[in-house]
């Protein structure tokens, strides 16, 4: 799966927590391959989620998001994503409630969306450094 197959854009709900939405615009059967785990959809707790600040000369305001395999570590998707949409998302997720939610929602080409409710996004900057203050990081978490 290509990066240019993803569309991603970042919401706000009303008194709910935000979202991220991620549409595929490629092959169903890749991205079913990928969230699936045997004839299961894989979880929440199977996955983590990140975001990497891109930091070049042209380029200081985008990042790519990514969901991996909390287990195998694998990629499942990477989509390319506004750095001040993801900081809006941080911020949102912890005004909204004290577990500082927030919402994955992926919606494959012809198909029902599939949600995820996530409580840690670990935010990094262009040489992988963890950038803690910039991340969702649940309370009793070590890292």
């Amino acid at each position: 799966m290509k990066r240019d197959q993803f569309n991603t854009s970042v919401r706000q709900k009303d008194g709910g927590p935000p979202i991220i939405d991620i549409s595929y615009e490629g092959p169903a059967n890749t991205l079913d391959e990928r969230l699936t785990r045997g004839d299961d959809q894989l979880t929440a707790s199977d996955l983590d989620a990140a975001f990497r600040l891109r930091e070049t000369a042209d380029d200081t305001t985008s990042g790519v998001f990514g969901l991996t395999h909390r287990l195998t570590g694998a990629y499942l998707l990477e989509v390319n994503a506004d750095a001040e949409a993801m900081a809006g998302l941080v911020s949102a997720a912890r005004e909204a409630d004290d577990d500082a939610s927030y919402r994955v929602r992926i919606r494959p080409t012809d198909e029902n969306p599939i949600d995820y409710e996530m409580s840690a996004l670990l935010v990094y900057n262009s040489d992988g450094e963890l950038l803690r203050k910039r991340s969702l990081i649940p309370s009793g978490v070590e890292l």
